[in-house]
């Protein structure tokens, strides 16, 4: 395995932090041992089966609730709530830098990017780095790093179909979503919508945002949206890529 390469995104849209807990903009997280959290299972064969799901259909969807375990997907999931209550969450915006616009006729989502520093985010970027790398050796994809942030969809929230990355960019190259949210029933909206990548007017996916369920897509190839919520929604969305130097958000 290459060496793990995780370059923390620092900018205005990042939440600011000193000690940990002020990562989670709160005293009352659940501050978990990253030993306590679930050792990430990351096998041969599951990464095999990635890689495969990639390689013939450009998305796939799965359970990782087991690879993951219930402590670490519920203090995530605690993490992200403390965020949106406390509202250190930032209004999304679609493009970078200076070409960056908050059109809520497209996305109405908040986020927060991670940086990696608490115990949990630590033992997810574990998880996230065992990914990109296993990619990399079964399809040579050359990932360099990624780029992860919470999300939190409240009722009436939604982002309307798109790409993740401009064909010829080169910049992200694999989208991964994970689930935050436990009793989600498919009336409860939120859905994320998988377009065919041959024929964007055709649905052939629907994944319902329910805690441990982990969505996986090309960047470039895949449509997708998430349709309104009828609840408050969390999740958290990477991106790995093949630049090394993080853009402007």
């Amino acid at each position: 395995m290459d060496n793990p390469t995780v370059t923390p995104i620092r900018d205005p849209l990042s939440f600011t932090a000193s000690p940990e807990l002020d990562v989670v903009a709160g005293s009352d997280i659940l501050v978990v041992d990253a030993g306590q959290a679930g050792a990430s299972d990351v096998s041969d064969d599951w990464l095999d089966q990635l890689a495969d799901g990639l390689s013939e259909h450009g998305w796939m969807s799965l359970d990782v609730r087991d690879r993951l375990g219930p402590v670490l997907l519920e203090a995530l999931r605690d993490e992200v709530a403390i965020l949106d209550r406390t509202d250190a969450m930032k209004t999304a915006g679609i493009g970078r830098g200076s070409d960056l616009v908050r059109d809520r006729a497209v996305r109405r989502d908040r986020i927060a990017w991670l940086q990696g520093i608490t115990p949990p985010q630590a033992e997810l970027f574990r998880f996230l780095d065992a990914i990109r790398c296993g990619l990399n050796q079964r399809l040579f994809l050359g990932l360099k790093r990624f780029e992860t942030h919470y999300a939190t969809y409240h009722p009436g929230d939604f982002y309307k179909r798109h790409l993740d990355s401009f064909r010829g960019r080169a910049s992200r190259v694999v989208s991964l979503v994970l689930y935050l949210n436990e009793g989600w029933a498919p009336e409860d909206g939120g859905a994320l919508q998988v377009f065919n990548r041959d024929n964007e007017n055709e649905v052939c996916g629907m994944i319902v945002p329910e805690a441990g369920r982990m969505a996986l897509f090309l960047s470039e190839e895949i449509p997708h949206e998430v349709l309104p919520a009828n609840r408050t929604r969390y999740s958290l969305a990477c991106w790995f890529r093949q630049d090394e130097v993080p853009l402007p958000l």
